[in-house]
């Protein structure tokens, strides 16, 4: 083959193959949205504290699921409402709040997410409990909605009561 057919086939070889790579997607600066789902963390914690079970619910997509921890999964609005309704009533009467720990959040498209950690104090300002969470969002109209929460405790279950031994006499 002539020097001129081999510069030709390499010249081929080489538009060929620059034709079959991808560029580089631009980055997209997800910052505003990060910002704005822990905002809404804060802002479910703040609403939490206060008692204010309407505030929360509306941070939920209609299809959202709260998988809280030692209860059953909440489905829904009206199943998150009821949910949230016993547990913050719960938690003014032991006279807790929750304080937000440090976490992270991710932004693809219209899909966002959040995990972090938080701590239970009790009226003194005791740590009573401490855990951590993850809330994945959907955008909405421009609006972030959790669609899936859960979170759950760092701390083991009580023990169990020891059982009634029969005494024989």
């Amino acid at each position: 083959m002539s020097a001129l057919k081999h510069l030709a086939l390499a010249i081929g070889v080489v538009i060929a193959m620059t034709g079959c790579t991808t560029a580089t997607p631009a980055a997209v600066d997800t910052t505003a949205d990060e910002a704005s789902i822990k905002g809404m963390t804060a802002a479910w914690l703040d609403a939490y504290n206060a008692g204010d079970v309407e505030k929360i619910v509306a941070m939920y997509a209609d299809d959202a699921v709260l998988m809280p921890p030692h209860a059953p999964v909440a489905k829904g609005q009206a199943g998150i409402r009821s949910h949230l309704q016993m547990d913050t009533a719960g938690a003014k009467a032991a006279g807790i709040k929750l304080v937000p720990g440090p976490a992270t959040a991710g932004v693809v498209g219209d899909m966002g997410w959040e995990s972090g950690s938080y701590t239970v104090n009790d009226s003194s300002g005791k740590t009573v409990d401490s855990g951590s969470y993850l809330a994945v969002s959907r955008k909405v109209d421009g609006k972030w909605l959790l669609i899936r929460d859960t979170y759950n405790s760092d701390r083991p279950l009580p023990a169990a009561p020891a059982a009634a031994t029969d005494k024989k006499g």
